[in-house]
């Protein structure tokens, strides 16, 4: 899908309408978006400065065995942020539960049928890992390690993004940290649903103002914008405005629909991606 072609087909995603559901393999319900636009908004019209990934965890995958019985799974995909196209949450559901009533010789034929499909709907390399429920998978609870900035006594008033609230000290030392809120949420570009999201912003450089950043952080929650949009825009909000000498941005959304995506941007190729643990949230 050609970047141009993609905002005018917004209208035609499965998002906020009634969808026939379906239970035989189907993979023409993946519904790609074209990245550059949103991008576009952000003044990035070439090669974005950030590497990452979309980290996509679903809980509701299942399809039968040869004989017929059902056999369930995790999944886990990992969508690189080079990637032209992401994919539109719902419509990844939908393909999911079509594989609900189609048989597989094993889990790694469903393994690579999955990381087919949807690098050909991202236009690169998926990564797909499953896990079958019978091998007992673990997986950890745990919390991004960083200062907490949610307990600052600030006012707030303003509920769509201001960029002008972030700022660095720039008479102060360099300081290499962590700072962490339960407070981002943001709607669905669509449906204006709810997205909920613990935020951790990993930075080395002058002392990014923690007030006006949670004050940032909080005037997303009357912004419409998909999950992987919404950590671009506060990537470069924050490299312009506090210009850190090094920056990684990572969000960890609820769950829904049986699915977690979890974005990640850093201004390093080699920055290290966060482990897939849970948020207590997810």
């Amino acid at each position: 899908m050609p970047a141009s072609d993609s905002a005018p087909l917004l209208a035609t995603s499965p998002l906020g309408r009634t969808v026939e559901y379906s239970s035989r393999y189907a993979p023409e319900l993946l519904f790609p978006i074209a990245r550059a636009p949103k991008r576009a908004e952000l003044g990035i019209v070439r090669n974005p400065p950030f590497y990452g990934l979309d980290l996509w965890n679903a809980y509701e995958l299942s399809w039968l065995n040869p004989r017929g019985k059902p056999v369930v799974a995790i999944g886990s995909f990992h969508v690189p942020a080079c990637s032209p196209r992401l994919v539109e949450s719902k419509s990844l559901k939908l393909y999911l539960n079509s594989l609900n009533g189609s048989r597989f010789g094993s889990p790694e034929d469903v393994r690579q049928r999955i990381a087919a499909d949807l690098t050909a709907a991202a236009g690169a390399r998926v990564g797909v890992t499953v896990e079958l429920l019978s091998g007992r998978p673990q997986r950890r609870l745990g919390e991004i390690r960083g200062e907490l900035i949610d307990d600052i006594d600030v006012d707030i008033d303003t509920y769509l993004p201001q960029p002008d609230f972030l700022g660095a000290d720039t008479a102060a030392a360099m300081v290499d940290e962590t700072l962490v809120s339960h407070l981002l949420k943001s709607n669905c570009l669509i449906t204006g649903q709810p997205d909920w999201a613990t935020l951790a912003v990993r930075y080395r450089g002058r002392p990014i103002d923690r007030a006006g950043l949670l004050r940032y952080v909080v005037s997303f929650r009357d912004h419409d914008e998909f999950h992987e949009q919404c950590v671009e825009r506060i990537f470069m909000d924050i490299r312009r405005r506090c210009r850190p000498e090094s920056l990684a941005v990572w969000a960890r959304y609820t769950r829904r629909g049986g699915i977690d995506i979890n974005p990640f941007r850093a201004d390093a190729e080699d920055a290290s991606p966060p482990e897939n643990f849970g948020d207590i949230r997810q």
